[in-house]
């Protein structure tokens, strides 16, 4: 796999039907080994291990229904009342982060009004904050820590 932007980890990798599998430690099971899989999987950690986001309150592949057509998000964190707080999605560390994945993620959170989206390729990552008082957003320098949302 690619390097990233993002710390290591231990990551569990194993073969399972001739394939490359590694756990989602928020699923807690082995899944496919895909290029955008191993940076949800070192994004996760970076959130849990670094920023200190509880494991608990995220979840990936999280199905949303918009205009009657069932999409995933890749990762939600949620408050601790479990409404949505942040989206984020991610791409393969060689596909470039354009317009058009911003418009994926917006569509998303028509349904779920968050308060940050990211997205990342696993070498570039973006967050921005949304202010639905003003109809406004602001892109962040960084991922916010947990206490900070």
């Amino acid at each position: 796999m690619l390097p990233l932007n993002l710390p290591a980890f231990d990551a569990k990798i194993t073969v399972r039907d001739g394939k490359n599998v590694i756990f989602d430690e928020i699923r807690r099971r082995y899944v496919a080994l895909t290029p955008e899989e191993w940076v949800r999987q070192h994004f996760i950690h970076y959130l849990i291990a670094h920023k200190g986001y509880p494991k608990a309150l995220l979840a990936n592949e999280v199905q949303v229904t918009l205009n009657g057509t069932k999409k995933r998000c890749d990762t939600v964190l949620y408050r601790r009342d479990l409404t949505a707080r942040m989206i984020v999605e991610y791409k393969a560390p060689d596909i470039e982060i354009t317009q058009a994945v911003f418009d994926q993620i917006m569509r998303y959170n028509m349904v779920l009004r968050v308060d940050y989206l990211v997205v990342s390729n696993g070498r570039q990552h973006f967050c921005c904050r949304l202010d639905y008082e003003r109809n406004s957003y602001c892109f962040l320098e960084e991922i916010p820590g947990y206490v900070s949302l």
